[in-house]
């Protein structure tokens, strides 16, 4: 099994690091990472810039790692088309910092990434925790949920979404399959003022999350404590 590991919050990003070391207990890994910040772009990519490709200092023994100055989606293309001599069995995607669920999922870097391995035929599994990185779940869970995944025949033009929720594996109550995306943002737009401008204001969004969402949803799984496991398909291609 060859698993590429891509995300949006960069090479050094913790999340990274720990999808990468579960990878590893799946087969051979290589990761190709922003060298940078890059949430929230979605399915940008790079077309007149050249990108520094640059063999990185990554702390998973036995992985080989690369950054990119480029985007998530790049990533998966300059993989796939220049760093691997092979198609990767896998793309694992994150884990990010931040849910990726509910409306959100349309301008993530993260499951625009996964997104890109359906492009190129290759099956793809994006995962997130909340902002405040808990990872305890993620521990206690994401071998099971792999392994499942794995067991199943991916379907046509679809990808994994797994968000793990905000609280300690002692706190959470197990896994939910079969979540559909809330059809609602987690964080609601809200824009406030910052500062003055000559000519006008500064202003810049205003995080503050939602406490419930439809049954059934991603994101009510996730506020009461259990991982969420789901499917999000890309209606314009899929392998």
């Amino acid at each position: 099994m060859r698993i590429l590991v891509v995300n949006d919050d960069g090479i050094k990003a913790e999340g990274i690091k720990r999808l990468a070391e579960a990878a590893k207990s799946f087969g051979e890994v290589t990761v190709v990472a922003p060298e940078g910040q890059c949430s929230a772009m979605s399915s940008k990519i790079t077309i007149t810039e050249t990108m520094d490709l640059k063999k990185a200092d990554f702390p998973v023994p036995g992985v080989t790692a690369y950054s990119l100055s480029g985007t998530p989606a790049d990533c998966v293309k300059v993989a796939v088309e220049y760093v691997l001599k092979e198609k990767p069995d896998y793309i694992f995607s994150g884990m990010n910092k931040g849910y990726n669920c509910g409306i959100e999922t349309t301008y993530s870097g993260t499951v625009a990434a996964a997104m890109e391995g359906l492009l190129k035929g290759i099956p793809a599994i994006a995962f997130s925790v909340d902002y405040s990185e808990i990872y305890s779940p993620a521990d206690r869970y994401i071998h099971e949920i792999i392994e499942k995944i794995f067991a199943e025949k991916p379907k046509t033009g679809e990808i994994w979404n797994v968000n793990f929720p905000a609280c300690e594996a002692e706190d959470c109550r197990g896994i939910r399959w079969g979540m559909t995306l809330a059809k609602t943002q987690y964080f609601p737009d809200c824009y406030v003022i910052d500062h003055e401008v000559p000519g006008g204001v500064a202003i810049k969004l205003k995080n503050s999350a939602i406490e419930d969402a439809e049954e059934g949803s991603d994101l009510h799984a996730l506020l009461n404590n259990y991982v969420s496991v789901g499917t999000i398909k890309n209606t314009v291609f899929g392998f």
